[in-house]
């Protein structure tokens, strides 16, 4: 597997404080078969321009340092596009240096133009990943779709599938639709993976399923090669009653 939205970047955001709160979550990840992992520390495009970008490096060396060999560690960002029109083209700010960027809105307010923007970005030579949008107040199918037209790879949150609410909802229709090009963690120093979701697909879906959301994709970005489509899924009352199973395991 490959997660590529990670906060386990030490004592830089609001994720992992420490190299030592770190090193648990990668064990795990290596012990689940997580094969690569990309830190995604926050970043408001408005201060893209002064993004901290070699600090960050000499932490990530600090850190692999000290990490098992596996799963390897890539630097990234997660930047919220808090400003439009913002040049994010620097390898610096893509994930592993490719051209892929990890991009959100705000939760409870995402801009009008925010088609434009990924259209901008796409055109402009950058790949936007636009990570968990279930998260995004009065999100729906229709406009993921849109989304996705505009150029944007959608990045769902595996946290997003147990939900019983407004998110469980939107997140289980955009695999209905055939609408989410890959899953990632999210992983704030905690006990989401990608491994969960895995153990799932494999159980109500295909193989060619969980390949295509916890692995293909996400190495097809990192490599700078088009992401594949993921075939819709068809989520009957069994195939929730096992997610919900799966994840309520100590």
């Amino acid at each position: 597997m490959i997660d590529i939205h990670s906060h386990l970047l030490p004592g830089v955001d609001d994720g992992s404080r420490s190299i030592e709160e770190s090193l648990p979550v990668l064990r795990q990840f290596a012990a689940d078969g997580v094969e690569c992992v990309v830190l995604t520390p926050h970043l408001a495009a408005s201060q893209a321009h002064r993004a901290p970008y070699e600090k960050h490096v000499t932490i990530l060396e600090a850190l692999r340092a000290a990490a098992p060999p596996l799963p390897a560690l890539r630097l990234g960002w997660e930047i919220m596009l808090d400003e439009p029109k913002v040049d994010l083209r620097r390898s610096q700010l893509g994930l592993g240096g490719s051209r892929a960027i990890l991009v959100e809105f705000p939760r409870t307010s995402v801009p009008a133009g925010a088609s434009r923007e990924l259209f901008r970005l796409r055109s402009g030579g950058s790949v936007p990943v636009l990570a968990h949008p279930e998260r995004y107040w009065g999100c729906t199918v229709e406009t993921v779709a849109e989304w996705r037209r505009a150029g944007a790879v959608i990045q769902m949150d595996t946290a997003g599938l147990r939900g019983k609410g407004r998110i469980g909802r939107i997140s289980r229709a955009l695999l209905e639709a055939g609408l989410v090009d890959m899953f990632a963690s999210d992983n704030h120093a905690d006990d989401r993976s990608l491994a969960t979701a895995r153990s799932w697909l494999l159980d109500v879906a295909t193989q060619e399923h969980a390949d295509l959301l916890t692995r293909t994709n996400a190495r097809r970005l990192l490599d700078d090669e088009e992401v594949l489509p993921v075939p819709p899924l068809s989520l009957g009352r069994n195939v929730l009653g096992r997610l919900l199973e799966l994840f309520s395991r100590p």
